[in-house]
């Protein structure tokens, strides 16, 4: 089992500001699992552009993605347009990133397989 298949297989913990984020070289390390996510340089957060053939997919997209983020507790910024859907994930509490940000992009990930 590839450390991406553990992650979607994993859920969200609860985090407080005391928690500790997620170390760059982790990062660096989940993101060449990740298919299409980056972070910007300050590593605070995770983001990737989703792509659909029109809007019935992408709304139903979007719901399945608010439909996982609920129940994992943990909820990321949606922007979506007629074909595409931006999503931006970071743990407030802490101000960057954890592990539940990578759970849940794991989550979202496996919609697709």
């Amino acid at each position: 089992m590839t450390t991406f298949q553990a992650l979607a297989q994993s859920h969200c913990e609860p985090v407080t500001p005391e928690s500790k984020g997620v170390i760059i070289p982790t990062v660096e390390s989940y993101l060449s699992q990740m298919d299409g996510w980056e972070a910007p340089l300050n590593y605070k957060s995770l983001h990737k552009t989703f792509r659909f053939k029109n809007y019935l997919q992408t709304v139903h997209f979007v719901n399945a993605v608010t439909w996982i983020a609920q129940k994992e507790d943990h909820h990321p910024t949606l922007c979506f347009g007629y074909n595409t859907c931006k999503i931006e994930l970071s743990t407030h509490a802490i101000k960057g990133l954890s592990q539940n940000d990578f759970v849940l992009a794991a989550k979202i990930e496996a919609l697709f397989d």
